[in-house]
């Protein structure tokens, strides 16, 4: 297996996937942060507006690393929302879960997705010399 990239720009079907695991990441941190206040409220804690409004900067980064994913900028942004999305486990343990599904989903895009473009490129060229 070649190493995940940590940066560069991705094949037209790797991004549409990558940006698809984040689109749906970000409406599930959005919920966590929802979780977050919530649970900071019952407990009396005084950081509920802070938790909330953490967690909603996570989900707009995470709708921007989406946006961004056909230049090179959105991969080391999706990398940065994965690494986040496991910090937010020490206030919300439940963003444990979040971060094993959504990294998992991510490095199976990646290796998928650069899979499935090297078939399309090889596919296009074969149409090419068959003409």
């Amino acid at each position: 297996m070649r190493r995940l990239p940590l940066f560069g720009q991705m094949g037209k079907m790797t991004w549409r996937m990558l940006a698809s695991v984040l689109g749906s990441q970000a409406l599930v941190i959005l919920l966590g942060a929802l979780l977050a206040r919530g649970t900071a409220i019952a407990q009396g804690d005084d950081n509920s507006g802070t938790l909330l409004w953490a967690g909603c900067a996570l989900a707009v980064l995470a709708f921007v690393a989406a946006g961004l994913l056909r230049g090179p900028l959105g991969l080391p942004l999706g990398w940065l929302v994965q690494l986040l999305t496991w910090l937010s486990a020490f206030l919300v343990p439940a963003m444990i879960g979040v971060g094993l599904i959504f990294t998992g989903l991510w490095v199976l895009c990646l290796i998928k997705g650069r899979e499935v473009d090297a078939m399309m490129a090889a596919r296009a060229r074969d149409a090419e010399t068959a003409r």
